[in-house]
């Protein structure tokens, strides 16, 4: 048997997700979202990224860090499919599998080569918690990585409109104007689990420097309360 080296921890996402409700199901879903990639001490090298600045585009091999000690199942239940249907994991990117590995690509939108955190990569349509530790980063080869032509099975069919967002004024008044756009965009995706349809009930999740509660009836979502929290 071959000696197998662990994975290394190469670097943590620094983003406004502080917990998994409201992070967007994919990435580059919710383009405005910042994360900045911070390299752990070990990889504070600035000649590792050099020749990044070239590319505008990376994939993030991540760790999803809270779902490390859950059972896989060879079956989940997609969002895009509403909840109500099971598909094989291996056809899916579900956070429920026999290695918990995400991948995502994101936009560079700016390299710092030496802060007092070594090299901080500062990228938008990050959809990860704050803190995911990343296993890798590889530039993005358009030429090889995109193909125009090909199919996306089940995760072509569209489930469900984006949400009519209704936020009243007063409680916007405080928020700077780019964390108030990405709020929009990720409430306008409808981030409850898919297969809930309790129109009643209120939704909370914190996002940024904010506590956010919501009720959705219909196509129509309602934010109720907006809260800044304590630092």
């Amino acid at each position: 048997m071959r000696y197998s080296k662990p994975f290394d921890i190469v670097a943590v996402i620094r983003t406004d997700f502080p917990e998994k409700f409201g992070i967007p199901r994919q990435s580059g879903i919710v383009k405005n979202l910042r994360g900045k990639i911070v390299f752990e001490p070990q990889y504070r090298d600035p000649t590792a990224i050099r020749g990044l600045e070239d590319f505008t585009h990376l994939w993030l091999l991540w760790k999803f860090s809270e779902n490390s000690d859950r059972k896989w199942s060879p079956t989940v239940r997609p969002p895009r499919l509403g909840g109500n249907k099971r598909m094989g994991v291996f056809a899916t990117r579900s956070p429920f599998r026999p290695n918990p590995i995400g991948l995502s690509c994101v936009k560079i939108e700016k390299i710092t080569e030496n802060s007092p955190e070594g090299p901080i990569i500062e990228v938008s349509g990050a959809d990860m918690l704050d803190g995911t530790p990343i296993y890798d980063i590889k530039p993005y080869i358009p030429y090889t990585d995109s193909h125009p032509d090909a199919k996306g099975g089940f995760a072509d069919k569209v489930y469900g409109d984006l949400l009519k967002v209704e936020i009243p004024e007063e409680l916007t008044k405080e928020i700077p104007e780019d964390t108030l756009q990405s709020l929009k965009e990720i409430l306008a995706s409808d981030p409850r689990p898919a297969y809930k349809e309790d129109g009643d009930r209120i939704y909370g999740f914190d996002f940024s420097h904010y506590s956010i509660k919501f009720t959705v009836n219909g196509g129509v979502l309602k934010v109720t309360e907006i809260a800044k929290k304590s630092l």
